[in-house]
Parts: C-alpha cells; sequence; structure tokens
C-alpha cells in the first residue's frame, strides 16, 4: 500500500514549471498600464508640436510643457515599474524635445 501525502505538502505543476498565476495578472497590468501612459505621452507632445506662437500666447505654451513633461515623468516611472530602466530608446521612440527632458520632476508652485 502506497501513501499519498496531502494536497498541500505537495508541490503543484504550475509552481514547479515557474507559471504563477497572480505573477502573471501582475505582469499584465503593468504592461497595460505602460501603454496607456504611452498613449498620454503621444497625446501630449502632438498638443505641444501643434502649438504655433503666432495664434496662442506664452502661457499656453507652458502650460503645454508641463502637461508633456507631468506625462512623460510618469511614463518613465511606470516603465522603472516594469524594470526597463534606460529611456533613451522611449525618448528616441516618442521625440521628446529637450526643453520636456529639462522639466522633468519639476514641482511646480
Amino acid at each position: 500500500m502506497s501513501v499519498r501525502p496531502p494536497q498541500s505538502f505537495r508541490q503543484s505543476e504550475q509552481d514547479r514549471n515557474g507559471f504563477n498565476v497572480l505573477e502573471y495578472e501582475l505582469m499584465s497590468e503593468r504592461a497595460e498600464s505602460l501603454g496607456r501612459h504611452g498613449l498620454k505621452v503621444e497625446a501630449a507632445l502632438a498638443a505641444l508640436r501643434t502649438w504655433t506662437a503666432y495664434h496662442e500666447s506664452g502661457e499656453d505654451h507652458e502650460r503645454l510643457l508641463n502637461e508633456a513633461s507631468d506625462a512623460v515623468w510618469a511614463f518613465f516611472i511606470q516603465r522603472e515599474i516594469c524594470g526597463l530602466r534606460n529611456n533613451r530608446d522611449a525618448i528616441q521612440r516618442y521625440g521628446i524635445p529637450n526643453e520636456v527632458i529639462a522639466r522633468l520632476g519639476a514641482i511646480r508652485k
């Protein structure tokens, strides 16, 4: 007669092959959030690019710069949460201007 150990002591098949449902869900949420932040960056940068000095005030340009820098800052934080530490590729891919990068993390009063 053989004795089978209780289910609570036995490793599950999921643990042995490295597949963890909770970790999978967390990775999915991180990726989804990164995508949403990327869309916000694209929208903020598009609004900044459409600004024209002849038709809009300098205050509008400052507001657009602040919105773009906030969106890029949040995007970079989300990238770090996902384990992506180097932001050079994102700066090139999205064409983030230097004036936006210079404002990253700045606290406005």
